[in-house]
Formats: structure tokens, sequence, C-alpha cells
């Protein structure tokens, strides 16, 4: 399929499983792109990679409440969902899924959910937003099965979040290879995020706090630091600016996500701050 074709829109889960089974009988292999809509550049470059993936590549939009705590910004949370699609066609998604709370949770509140459990869910964003990954897996779960996909795609910027996934898709046999592809960044370096449109313009240029922290921590591995206590604390004096408040600062193994003594290639370093109102992460792999 190329830019040019029409992108389908559908809204309920009958619509996708057909058009899913119908990819599937012209002999097509299938990808899923899950987003929450306000699409940048980072999701547009999960499109391309899923169409390096495979035939039919779906992109799923929905802002789901699940994951949202009473205190967080679901209300305010950005939505366009007529320049998201723009986009998603101009990048030549083949179905869009963008689904109504009802359509997705029937009822209300599911009553089986997905609970993660294990060190990968203790630490960082487990820690800080309880029943945050709750809400991230059952919802990632009832796309795997309404789309059966073959693969689908994760951007790196949610390190913990993919990891999780991975873990879920592996210990639940459910048959979906799951790719995380590399963060893309604004020129100055900030991770690409829908909420990046919240920041003022003096909060944006505090933001990048973090992404500069990163690289430095990158850098001190790079001339030969191994001390994973002495990278934390790089990161957090890099993060100490008027106007960003720190929440975490590790370095962590990249499959269990349990903190190191000693740092080493494949080593993830994992940030959060918020800055103003406005709640932000990054990473970065050593190598």
């Amino acid at each position: 399929m190329t830019a040019a074709t029409e992108t389908r829109v559908v809204r309920t889960r009958d619509e996708v499983r057909h058009a899913v089974r119908d990819a599937r009988m012209a002999g097509g292999t299938v990808a899923l792109v899950p987003t929450m809509g306000y699409l940048h550049a980072g999701h547009l470059s999960l499109v391309d990679r899923a169409r390096e993936l495979a035939d039919f590549v779906a992109m799923s939009i929905f802002v789901n409440p699940l994951q949202f705590a009473p205190t967080e910004d679901l209300a305010r949370y950005p939505r366009d969902f007529d320049r998201d699609l723009e986009m998603a066609r101009g990048r030549g998604v083949d179905l869009v899924f963008a689904p109504g709370v009802e359509e997705m949770y029937p009822g209300g509140e599911p009553q089986v959910s997905v609970v993660p459990a294990g060190t990968l869910t203790e630490r960082m964003e487990g820690a800080i937003r309880p029943g945050h990954f709750r809400g991230v897996l059952t919802v990632v779960a009832k796309l795997f099965g309404i789309f059966t996909p073959d693969v689908a795609v994760f951007g790196q910027k949610d390190f913990q979040q993919a990891a999780l996934i991975r873990r879920m898709a592996l210990d639940l046999d459910l048959g979906v290879r799951v790719e995380v592809a590399p963060i893309v960044r604004e020129p100055d370096g900030l991770a690409m995020s829908s909420r990046n449109v919240y920041l003022s313009p003096d909060e944006r240029e505090r933001a990048l706090a973090l992404s500069r922290g990163l690289e430095h921590g990158r850098a001190l591995f790079a001339a030969g630091e191994r001390d994973a206590d002495a990278l934390r604390a790089a990161l957090r004096e890099a993060l100490d600016v008027p106007g960003v408040e720190a929440e975490y600062a590790e370095a962590a193994n990249p499959l269990t996500l349990e903190p190191v003594a000693a740092a080493e290639p494949g080593t993830v370093l994992l940030v959060a701050a918020r800055v103003g109102r406005t709640r932000l992460i990054d990473n970065a792999v050593l190598s």
C-alpha cells in the first residue's frame, strides 16, 4: 500500500476483526501500532517500522482511562482526531481503529484485568503511578485479542511499559512479536511526546535537563565510568535545576529493570521529572 491509498476508519471491534480477516485472506501479515493519539513524528516512526515488518498496518487511537489515576491528566490529555487521521493517511496506515470508551469497556471497567507482578513493575513508573501498568497491560491485551496481530510496535521512550508488554506477550503466550523502535527526538534533544504541548517556552527549555542528563551519562560511560551510582549521581545532578522536580534517576538491567551496581553495554538509564504541571520521562541505552 502507498500513502495515496485511502485509510479506512473503524469504530467497532467487529469491524476490526473483519478487516484483519480480509487482510489475512489476501495473504498479508498484520502489524499493530497502539497509540493514544495526538500523533507526532515518533508515532510515525513506529508506523514506518511496522510497514517494514508486515503487509497490513493498523493503528489504534484510544485515550485509555484505565491507565490514568484520578489525579492525572485524562481530561486535559491532548486530542485532535482529524489531525491524527491526516497524519496516519499521509504515512499510509491501512486501518485506524478509533473506538469510544463504551466500545472498549462495555458495561464499564472490566472485572478481569491484567495485573503485573515482579521486579518489572515494582520500581519507577510502577511505584510512582500505582495501577498505571494494570491499565496499560489490560488495554494492550484487549487490542492484541481484537487484532491478533503478527507484530506490534511500541516506542522506546516508554521503556518500562514496553518491557512489561513484551513480558506479558511471552508469559501469556499471546503469539505477538513485540518490537520496540528507537526514541525520536526534537533537534534540541527533547524526546518527542504528546505531552510536550503542555510546556510553556520557558518550561520547554528546562525540560532539556532530562535529555542533557542522559547524554552526560552516556558520555561518562563512553569515557570509562562503570560505577552505576556515579551515573545515577550525574543524572540527579543534571535534573537539579530550578523548575524541574526530579522523580527518579536510575541505571537498570534492560530486561528486569533491577538496579545495577556496575554499568555495561545494554544498561539503561531512566529519568522522570515534573516540569511545571507536565510529567516527562526519558531514557538512554548505554553502548
